[in-house]
């Protein structure tokens, strides 16, 4: 099935996201400390510090994850969803659930990025930002759930 723009845009933006955090890892990697954030609790505050080696091991998390969203993009027929796919509303439900994908990949890169450029800069994570992550990701497949469900 034919991407969709809101999927090239996200997919664009997540890519971008990514390409930008790599290269700027790579061209700052000298300056980053040797002793970075490792976890933050549900407020935001540094509870665990660790080597910055672990700042690649994030990368290759959410390039893995980014590449992981974007395989499952490909084979919608293959996802669960208790919507009966039917000939008049396989292009509806694979169309939304395409959309999906590409939102939460962009909200999941944002995230990915967020706290990559914090934790090389060994700074806390502002008290808002688990909310907000937890509100985008739930209410972005809240909302295309319910698209999807309507479509059918």
């Amino acid at each position: 099935m034919k991407k969709k723009s809101l999927d090239r845009a996200m997919n664009g933006l997540s890519l971008l996201l990514l390409a930008g955090v790599t290269v700027w890892l790579c061209l700052t990697w000298g300056e980053i400390p040797g002793q970075v954030p490792l976890h933050y609790n549900a407020a935001g505050q540094i509870d665990r510090w660790g080597g910055k080696g672990t700042l690649m091991a994030l990368g290759v998390i959410a390039w893995g994850m980014y590449g992981m969203l974007t395989a499952a993009e490909r084979f919608p027929g293959a996802w669960n969803t208790d919507v009966k796919i039917t000939e008049e509303n396989r292009e509806r439900v694979y169309t939304l659930l395409g959309h999906l994908l590409s939102t939460l990949k962009g909200i999941l890169c944002a995230m990915f990025v967020w706290i990559l450029a914090a934790a090389a800069r060994c700074q806390p994570l502002s008290a808002w930002f688990l909310p907000v992550v937890l509100g985008a990701v739930f209410g972005d497949l809240a909302d295309w759930f319910i698209r999807v469900f309507r479509a059918r």
